[in-house]
């Protein structure tokens, strides 16, 4: 190609970006890939992975402050956030230089600078133009506040922010009961804040089946995290030792810091898009299930694309628009099948359809059973409560899979393949789950589901 000028032009080098251009390389296209930060995006420095280091340190916080009932002699003297942020830089850091090194040995070109969609197949960068065959958009999102609510960085923060946190507060209202918010919650009361979460819809983590979201709640009731769902926010002001929020209903909430965590927002605004005729909605890229956009030869992928705003839906949307720029013809992804995760303590983790969605479907063919982690051993010896809920059709497939309980993120894996495979409890059943595992508890739901339970009741 000549200079300037490649196979694939992507605009963006967070999870999707740099996915599409990995894959693309080992096909062999050239690639160019524009950046105006940091290889890795939002995920790898100000997204998951800084956000799931806190929640480790959060939980070696909560085991030492529990060791006494493991008999253990510890005592928990505080909470170092020097420390923690340099643990977490640190596991950032080495993970952006394997990156970077992943990227330079696949003979990617990496363009350093902002930029913006000048023509039908040209990114323009600082005044220089770059060409490509094909161009796909990973532009990536920004966090989202609320009209007539100022984010200062100091008094009323977001995640960004927080991640840099110096200090743990003494008080923090979370303004959404999502994802981000119910981590970010998790952590702090973890090091020993004081937190409410404040969600206008009527439970947290809405988007969960409501079973998930009723163990979470319960769970964060007795670890003393405050909670008010069905509470739209209404103003904050400063004060002397922090902030005022006054929600609907006129009550008046107190702290140190205000977290405005309402989701995030599609990173499109000023790049050129709706000018070189990309159709635009609430400024998502309107994209059909191959990721092109309304223009011939233009993709997105990742977080501008309507849809879960997740990381490893960006890698695997990347992935899929390298290999269709190839002629591979990669089957569309299933966005149902896409699993998620919220890695609060507890966590909740489900791949699939909830409960009223499958009914909304199928109606009276849809049945439900939950498995107690209570009859699980490594569950019991973690000390962790919660369940696996499996929903399916009536002599039918797994429609969807919901757990909730520590660590149960790690399940997901084998969760997604049962419905990705569109498994039938019988088929899961006989599966040999190693003991004592939590992974048992998936084979132990498929055993009761199938009409033959064990450490369970009929």
């Amino acid at each position: 190609m000549a200079d300037g000028s490649f196979d694939v032009l992507i605009l963006g080098a967070g999870s999707g970006g740099y996915a599409c251009a990995l894959r693309a390389a080992q096909l062999g296209l050239s690639v160019g890939l524009v950046e105006k930060g940091n290889l890795g995006g939002t995920c790898l420095h100000v997204g998951c992975i800084p956000t799931k280091a806190l929640l480790h340190a959060a939980e070696v916080a909560d085991s030492t402050r529990d060791a006494t009932q493991f008999g253990i002699n510890a005592t928990l003297e505080g909470v170092d956030m020097a420390g923690v942020n340099a643990y977490k830089d640190g596991v950032v850091s080495r993970l952006f230089k394997g990156l970077s090194g992943l990227i330079k040995s696949r003979g990617i070109t990496v363009i350093e600078g902002e930029g913006r969609l000048t023509g039908p197949r040209e990114v323009t960068v600082d005044g220089t133009a770059y060409t490509g065959r094909h161009v796909v958009l990973a532009s990536g999102s920004y966090s989202k506040s609320l009209p007539g609510l100022d984010v200062d960085g100091e008094r009323v923060i977001t995640s960004e922010h927080a991640l840099t946190l110096d200090r743990v507060p003494a008080s923090v209202i979370v303004l959404g009961g999502g994802v981000i918010g119910c981590e970010f919650a998790s952590v702090w009361k973890s090091f020993g804040a004081d937190v409410t979460i404040v969600e206008a819809l009527p439970r947290l983590v809405a988007a969960e089946d409501e079973a998930s979201s009723k163990v979470l709640e319960r769970a964060f009731r007795k670890r003393g995290i405050a909670f008010r769902t069905g509470t739209p926010f209404q103003s904050v002001k400063a004060t002397d030792t922090g902030v005022a929020v006054t929600v609907e209903g006129g009550d008046v909430l107190e702290a140190e810091l205000l977290l405005v965590a309402v989701g995030r927002g599609p990173s499109t605004a000023g790049l050129g898009y709706e000018e070189q005729g990309i159709t635009l909605d609430r400024g998502f890229v309107v994209t059909d299930v191959r990721c092109r956009t309304s223009v011939e030869g233009v993709y997105a992928v990742g977080d501008i694309v309507p849809g879960l705003q997740l990381a490893h839906r960006g890698f695997q949307q990347g992935i899929f628009v390298a290999e269709e720029i190839a002629g591979l013809d990669p089957r569309p992804i299933d966005e149902a099948g896409i699993p998620r995760v919220t890695y609060s303590h507890p966590e909740i983790a489900s791949v699939g359809l909830d409960e009223a969605t499958a009914r909304e479907q199928y109606g009276d063919e849809v049945e439900t059973l939950t498995y107690d982690l209570g009859g699980n051993g490594k569950s019991q010896i973690l000390n962790t409560q919660g369940f696996v809920k499996l929903v399916s059709r009536k002599d039918g497939p797994v429609l969807g899979v919901h757990m909730v309980g520590d660590r149960v993120g790690e399940l997901i894996g084998e969760a997604q393949l049962i419905y990705g495979w569109e498994a039938h409890a019988d088929d899961v059943a006989p599966l040999v789950h190693a003991h004592p595992t939590q992974n048992e508890a998936l084979g132990e739901a498929h055993l009761a589901l199938a009409g033959k339970p064990l450490h369970a009741h009929a």
